[in-house]
């Protein structure tokens, strides 16, 4: 029986590289990696025209898209998770008006894509653990580096009204904050103008402590991007699912071995081994799970804040958001040609 065809995009991570270059194989498949490193073009290629047997794409987005039914989901996802990005460090603020979290209640506030993984949980952690009324902000949607929109999304919006506006000013959020017309930025970059304008620092300067500390007592890693493949594709080919995250797994932990090898260091990262073992001392083992049951708070967490902004009209459960499949120690079958 001739292998199946399947095409696959991603981000070249150091967890993707081995499927990326062949070294690891899915079973019964005949993958073409095809790398890509734009997020928001993969998924508007994935979500807009169905582009790829299988994906990376915004965790947000299709659980947006699951919870809203079929008609809305083309997609099945896999609990694998391409990935995770502490946020508490991404919030760029106007320090002439932005004093403390409680200080962004009522502002103007930038943000790429108001909807996107990212803003989700910076809303989320500021709310819940911060207590920021976000009711009355107004945001302002935009590309952060550039007076356009960021890409060209398809993506669900949010079922009550949210005060949201296009950016129409000629200028990025950058300058705008820079400029002192937003008192804020949120998302998956921080503007140009920090380091460069005097004013515009992080909310959180200590970042990393902060980010440390939310995790020890929330045991949160927030998932940026899972893996989904193409409801057509899986009906008709169920075993590739399996195939498929059993790779991503072997993939992920051949990254993390390598990593670990000090004779030479992988990565140009100087303090690599102090890296190490704090990582060891925070995680206590490997920091980026696979699978639903090690990561049930951070998919909870994102589901109660899509609940909270409007972007779901109820929870949905984790367990219900991904396909069954087999660990690496099972062998999935392919039950059709």
């Amino acid at each position: 029986m001739s292998e199946l065809s399947m095409s696959f995009a991603s981000g070249l991570y150091d967890r993707m590289l081995s499927l990326a270059t062949g070294e690891v194989k899915p079973a019964g498949i005949d993958l073409n990696f095809i790398p890509i490193d734009n997020p928001r073009e993969l998924f508007d290629r994935m979500v807009g025209k169905l582009e790829f047997d299988a994906s990376e794409m915004s965790s947000s987005e299709f659980v947006s898209r699951f919870a809203a039914g079929k008609g809305e989901c083309p997609f099945v996802a896999l609990p694998a998770f391409a990935s995770r990005v502490f946020r508490h460090g991404f919030i760029a603020v106007d320090t002439r008006k932005i004093k403390s979290p409680k200080d962004l209640a009522g502002k103007r506030i930038g943000v790429q894509l108001y909807t996107m993984t990212a803003a989700i949980w910076i809303r989320g952690v500021l709310q819940d653990h911060y207590g920021v009324d976000l009711s009355n902000v107004e945001w302002v949607e935009g590309a952060m580096e550039a007076p356009t929109p960021h890409g060209k999304p398809t993506v669900l919006p949010p079922l009550k009204p949210i005060k949201i506006v296009p950016n129409q000013s000629g200028k990025s959020l950058s300058q705008l904050l820079a400029d002192g017309e937003v008192a804020a930025t949120i998302g998956a970059d921080l503007p140009s103008c920090f380091g460069k304008s005097a004013h515009v620092e992080r909310l959180f300067p200590d970042f990393r402590k902060t980010e440390m500390d939310y995790y020890k007592t929330t045991k949160i890693f927030p998932i940026m991007h899972l893996i989904v493949m193409r409801r057509e594709f899986y009906e008709k080919h169920p075993f590739a699912a399996s195939s498929l995250y059993q790779a991503l797994c072997e993939s992920k932990d051949r990254a993390f071995k390598r990593m670990r090898y000090l004779g030479t260091l992988r990565y140009m990262l100087p303090w690599m081994t102090a890296e190490l073992d704090e990582i060891e001392a925070v995680f206590g083992g490997d920091p980026w799970p696979y699978g639903v049951e090690p990561n049930r708070p951070t998919l909870e967490a994102l589901v109660k804040y899509l609940v909270d902004q409007s972007l779901i009209a109820a929870p949905v459960k984790v367990d219900d958001l991904f396909v069954p499949v087999f660990e690496k120690t099972e062998t999935p079958k392919r039950l059709t040609g």
